[in-house]
């Protein structure tokens, strides 16, 4: 029987963005990856707020727990449900050190849904991670819409 292809996902969230975008983005990839037959290897919410990743502090956490789990990750999928801090997904995949391939992929926004109860603006997001992924020389492949 083949091994089962497993993602680390890292889930973004940004503090003046809606959190509970990011734990129903959590939620949502767990169970569109699950019910397509791949593992996941993601923080808990016991773990980091919403089991996201923010700050550093969130980020050394989610790399200790990818090295851990390092000899079954096949690839990172990092997902930006609301614009995500930068700098702590950035840091999580360096200090993970893997060095296996990453997918950023964006939640675009509802247009009756832009008010600041629901605002996302993920694709901003994308755009200053994939910046960042690029300036610590990460390799990362993109979603098309």
């Amino acid at each position: 029987m083949a091994r089962q292809i497993t993602f680390g996902l890292i889930v973004g969230n940004r503090g003046f963005f809606p959190d509970h975008l990011a734990r129903s983005g959590r939620d949502e990839m767990i169970s569109v990856l699950n019910s397509s037959g791949y593992g996941v290897v993601c923080p808990d919410p016991s773990l980091t707020k919403y089991g996201a990743v923010e700050t550093r502090e969130e980020a050394k956490k989610c790399a200790a727990l990818f090295r851990a789990s390092g000899d079954k990750i096949d690839g990172v999928i990092i997902t930006l449900p609301n614009f995500g801090e930068e700098r702590g997904l950035v840091e999580a995949l360096r200090l993970a050190g893997l060095g296996v391939p990453v997918l950023v992929q964006a939640t675009p926004d509802s247009a009756g849904k832009m008010t600041i109860a629901d605002r996302r603006d993920s694709f901003c997001g994308k755009m200053s991670a994939c910046n960042n992924l690029q300036q610590y020389r990460i390799p990362y492949s993109l979603t098309t819409l």
